[in-house]
């Protein structure tokens, strides 16, 4: 039997605010995989080809870092134990793509949007109120949000340098995760949201694509 149960509100609150600081603090959070990128060899890039490509991994590591406060919030309040525990699954696993873009940041010496514990915050609100409205919106907000990330990703994949195979290894990987994300939720029950709502969603997201492809 689960111990989930045994889980005081000040328990879930100690639990929230360590998720967070992992997401939030540089280098803390530790991958369950190695990064796809380490049995590809370095390309060499021009300062712009480099420019560009941290920016678009930037944008990335800021997407999970959206995707950790997502589930966290859905986790905090699923009503039922077998959703909380999906959320909580995929929130680990969403740690290696974090992790795996902040690495391949570094290695483009350049940095993680300062944007992050905003959007941080607004993800988890908005992740806790689908929660609240009922398991199936939350599950299909899961799945609506991973397709925006897949995607985003696609796009990515063409926007990278050809011989960049690092980065491409490391999207790849992240494309396969997601959609796989997607489909658990769909198949778990979740709600599919209407064009419209979608549509609303590709809107936020273009905001915050535009502030940390620099920032």
């Amino acid at each position: 039997m689960s111990n989930d149960r045994h889980y005081s509100p000040v328990d879930r609150l100690l639990m929230q605010t360590d998720a967070a600081l992992r997401s939030l603090l540089p280098f803390s959070g530790q991958p369950h995989r190695p990064s796809p990128a380490l049995l590809k060899d370095e390309a060499e890039l021009s300062e712009s080809q480099s420019r560009h490509v941290a920016g678009l991994m930037r944008i990335n590591h800021t997407g999970e870092v959206c995707a950790q406060a997502l589930y966290q919030g859905q986790a905090l309040t699923a009503r039922l134990p077998k959703v909380r525990k999906a959320m909580e699954h995929a929130a680990e696993e969403e740690v290696d793509h974090l992790a795996w873009c902040e690495q391949r940041i570094h290695q483009l010496d350049s940095h993680t949007s300062v944007f992050n514990p905003l959007f941080y915050g607004l993800s988890f609100g908005i992740g806790a109120t689908a929660g609240l409205i009922s398991d199936r919106v939350s599950l299909g907000f899961v799945a609506a949000t991973e397709d925006q990330v897949c995607k985003h990703l696609d796009e990515h994949l063409q926007k990278l340098p050809t011989n960049d195979e690092k980065s491409r290894a490391i999207l790849l990987q992240m494309r396969e995760d997601e959609a796989q994300h997607a489909n658990t939720a769909i198949n778990a029950g979740g709600y599919r949201f209407p064009a419209p709502v979608k549509f609303a969603m590709s809107l936020l997201a273009k905001v915050m694509t535009r502030t940390t492809y620099r920032i």
